[in-house]
């Protein structure tokens, strides 16, 4: 067995041998790790990390979520684009030092991110613009999406709450929010079930 296989090379592999197609996640994730075991004898530890990470570089296409493809005529690296600690703080100050979600801050004991508003791999920038503020729990919850995505999320949530406690003037408001959202045909494959 060889143990210098290098992780993210075996999902190159993987995708260089199954070109032009579009393949789910699992797919992915069963060939490399049971590969990476069978050559090493270890276990690959997080690929979906490294198979997010070629997606972010431009080796990778996301299609959908959980779904890529490798085409080898549009493959390139993309150079990913960081805050400088310039622009962190003046982003931090713009926001007040506060999270734009929750409002809390440093003084509520809230680590604080700054986060790129339109995701660096789907091509957002690390402009001051494109900034926001966020408590490390909102961060971890917009992960990787697109911020209409997260908002439709924070809704749902929203939305399935007040029909707990039967706060009928917050339902209607999250109605109308998550209409809207379909009006418009934005995030149809989030769903919410009314």
């Amino acid at each position: 067995m060889k143990n210098n296989v290098i992780q993210q090379d075996l999902i190159i592999e993987f995708f260089k041998k199954n070109p032009n197609r579009d393949i789910k996640h699992p797919e992915v994730v069963d060939w490399v790790v049971t590969t990476y075991k069978k050559r090493t004898g270890n276990v690959f530890r997080d690929p979906d990390r490294a198979i997010r990470k070629l997606s972010q570089s431009g080796f990778l296409i996301k299609i959908s979520k959980g779904i890529y493809k490798y085409d080898p005529d549009k493959a390139h690296k993309r150079k990913l684009e960081d805050f400088s600690v310039l622009q962190k703080e003046a982003i931090l100050k713009r926001d007040g030092y506060k999270c734009v979600i929750c409002g809390r801050g440093k003084k509520d004991g809230m680590d604080l991110h700054i986060d790129h508003i339109k995701p660096k791999d789907l091509g957002g920038e690390a402009t001051i613009e494109n900034g926001q503020t966020l408590c490390s729990q909102h961060n971890f919850i917009k992960k990787n999406l697109k911020q209409t995505e997260t908002g439709k999320k924070m809704f749902i949530r929203l939305y399935e709450l007040a029909k707990r406690e039967k706060n009928q003037e917050l339902v209607k408001f999250c109605v109308d929010v998550l209409e809207t959202y379909e009006k418009h045909n934005i995030n149809g494959h989030i769903v919410w079930e009314k």
